[in-house]
């Protein structure tokens, strides 16, 4: 918007100008201004044409000036009304500061109220001149708005005391988004009141300060079907508050018990929105002010629907927003399982704040034999649909993992799904299995960056794995490596948004990871090792400005492993002295570890376990303790039917096994396997 310097050159804001601060305030009584205004230099033509920012001589073609017809996006002088950077555009001075409107807001409120304002054509054309330039910053400034809050503050502050001295606005409760339908009753709800007036003058100041004392209007108004409100809100447009049906409909907002005090003067505006009227803006000035003109009514009409669609867009941003949150929030993981012998910890991180879902997803999946698997993935982009892709990815996954396939062919499995979700549906995944009792690790890759594993001495080393392809391409094997898992190191799994960025590629970015994570090992000495939480904290905190270009994954796992001392292994012929045998291994290995308070419940369960596993086996059953916090006994066999927990009846003789697993148990589970399955129970080893 093009500005002409050359027509106010060495102009002050109001409050800056000593000759006019020194005015006795008699002058500006004589005039028919209110006391708390000083009046401008001249008589009351001079005044207006003061305010209107035409005291020096406008350059040729400047919005406001005989001859010239002011448009609402027509350029316009500094400290005029409407101007990029005058108060008018954002009524609350530099800033938007409730409390210190500039000189311009002021000077249209001073010009409204001008006996001499309105005589001729030539005031007639600088009203208007100054009323489209109003309403054309009024409705940048509530445009500015994102939330509904900011729309409703804008119009506020881009109103008073300019347009009025109070505005009560009103919105319904619940607000209805997009094409839901509105909640009944209608009920209108008080959002937001605000009033302003010109303070004292006090060491020479002139400011708008907050009103203690607005005037009182009901919180809630609930419209009658039929009423006088509801005929106003449904003819949409702005109506005088003197009119016989708006003093009514107002009396119906406000409240019987809060009627307008005598004299003040109200325009009425529904808000309308795209579909609906969403609330109502009631406009009020005080006895003392000008009253409202008809073309005042255009005004409100011009806010009320910048306002209403501005409000709309508000309601329908934050309706996806809170989708995306959801989205996301579902998509991952609430929390981290605790696993036997392994630590976890994690983060995610969004590409942007203002769209948080991506594509990228972690998992860690407890399996039989206190084994865990350890996931991170990323899919190709960061939108909705690339979280609803990671969201199916990550179920079939979990699915997978849930049958105690090898890494391979669980990858194998996820490249043919994304190839039955569509073409195009590309990701990487890094699949690992820890096993605490062998303390070893089996991983394969699809196409994501390796892991690096952080040795208690504080080594760090990116671990050797195969690349493999991305899923999604087809036709591509994949395959698996068997590594070390030693008891203190730590596995580090992250997406490539943590190491490569337009500033960095991935190899340096990895190769960066590895000695921030040895550089932070060696603050905490050879012997321990850096706590989990802390360290992926740390690893975060290597990012720099630009790096965040893709999100962020990340999934950290300690392995302190399972002694073997605290582990007992027995195969058991599935014969009828099965049971027996059983009991007599687990109390040995109870008085071992010193847990023979929990030799009578142990045995009953471990009796019931392998009496069905028996039944029903047709190769050697399995027996394990282990021993850590808690005392865990898993019994496996060949048969791929999972036990189910009945209510047995009186006359039975059977069916109580799995009741009393459940009832002694601290927890209990059965999995099937690919060669039969697993039921496994833990105890408490105190208390």
């Amino acid at each position: 918007m093009t500005e002409h310097p050359t027509s106010h050159e060495g102009r002050q804001p109001l409050a800056a100008r000593p000759q006019e601060r020194a005015r006795p305030r008699q002058e500006a009584a004589a005039a028919g201004l209110p006391s708390d205004v000083p009046a401008q230099p001249g008589g009351p033509a001079d005044r207006t044409a003061t305010a209107a920012g035409t005291d020096t001589p406008a350059t040729t073609g400047a919005p406001g000036t005989p001859g010239t017809p002011a448009t609402a996006g027509a350029s316009t002088a500094p400290g005029a009304p409407g101007s990029p950077g005058s108060p008018a555009e954002a009524v609350g001075g530099p800033g938007g500061g409730a409390g210190s409107p500039g000189a311009a807001g002021i000077a249209v409120a001073v010009s409204a109220q001008s006996p001499g304002a309105g005589r001729g054509p030539e005031g007639a054309a600088r009203r208007e001149g100054e009323r489209l330039r109003f309403v054309g910053a009024a409705t940048r400034r509530i445009a500015r708005g994102l939330d509904l809050d900011e729309i409703v503050l804008g119009l506020c502050r881009a109103t008073v005391p300019t347009f009025s001295d109070e505005i009560l606005v009103y919105l319904r409760d619940p607000l209805p988004v997009g094409d839901e339908r509105p909640v009944a009753p209608f009920v209108l709800r008080l959002r937001r009141t605000d009033r302003l007036r010109l303070s004292e003058l006090e060491g020479e100041e002139l400011v708008l300060v907050p009103d203690p004392d607005p005037t009182p209007a009901a919180e809630l108004c609930e419209v009658r079907s039929g009423g006088a409100l509801a005929e106003v809100l449904r003819g949409v447009r702005p109506v005088f508050g003197d009119s016989a049906a708006a003093k009514t409909a107002l009396s119906e907002l406000l409240g019987p018990e809060h009627p307008l005090p005598g004299g003040l003067r109200a325009v009425l505006a529904p808000l309308r929105g795209r579909r609906r009227v969403i609330g109502a803006a009631v406009f009020l000035r005080r006895p003392e002010r000008a009253g409202f003109e008809p073309n005042d009514l255009l005004v409100a009409a011009q806010l009320a629907t910048h306002t209403a669609l501005g409000i709309d867009k508000a309601v329908l941003y934050g309706r996806e927003a809170y989708i995306a949150d959801e989205l996301q929030r579902t998509m991952l993981p609430d929390s981290l399982p605790q696993p036997t012998g392994v630590r976890l910890a994690s983060r995610y991180l969004p590409a942007a704040e203002t769209a948080r879902v991506g594509g990228d997803w972690y998992d860690a999946i407890p399996l039989p034999g206190s084994r865990v698997a350890l996931v991170v993935g990323d899919v190709m982009g960061h939108s909705m649909t690339s979280a609803a892709i990671m969201g199916q990815l990550r179920t079939t996954a979990q699915t997978l993992a849930g049958l105690d396939l090898p890494p391979q062919e669980v990858l194998h499995h996820l490249d043919e799904q994304a190839q039955r979700l569509g073409e195009n549906r590309m990701a990487t995944c890094m699949y690992a299995v820890y096993d605490p009792v062998s303390h070893r690790i089996t991983v394969a890759n699809a196409g994501h960056p390796p892991p690096i594993l952080l040795h208690l001495g504080g080594r760090a080393e990116v671990l050797r794995v195969p690349p493999g392809a991305p899923i999604g391409v087809g036709g591509v094997d994949f395959e698996a490596v068997e590594l070390d898992a030693p008891a203190g190191a730590t596995l580090l799994l992250y997406t490539d948004g943590l190491v490569e960025s337009r500033l960095r590629d991935v190899w340096t970015g990895i190769e960066q990871l590895r000695e921030r994570l040895a550089a932070t090992a060696q603050l905490t000495g050879p012997d321990h090792s850096p706590p989990l939480e802390a360290l992926c904290d740390d690893v975060l905190d290597m990012l720099g400005p630009g790096d965040r270009d893709d999100d962020i994954a990340l999934l950290a796992a300690r392995f302190d492993g399972i002694a073997p001392s605290d582990v007992a292994y027995w195969f058991l012929e599935p014969e009828d002295a099965a049971p027996g045998r059983a009991r007599r291994l687990a109390r040995r290995a109870l008085a071992r570890w010193d847990l023979e308070e929990l030799t009578d419940s142990v045995e009953l369960l471990i009796s019931e376990v392998v009496t069905n596993a028996v039944r029903y086996a047709e190769r050697p059953v399995t027996l394990r303790l282990l021993r850590t916090d808690v005392l865990r006994c898993e019994v496996g066999d060949d048969s791929p039917q999972l036990p189910r927990q009945r209510r047995a009846r009186d006359t039975d003789e059977g069916g109580r096994g799995l009741f009393l697993v459940n009832r002694l148990a601290r927890r209990w589970g059965a999995t099937r396997l690919s060669g039969g399955k697993v039921v496994w129970f833990e105890l408490a080893t105190r208390g």
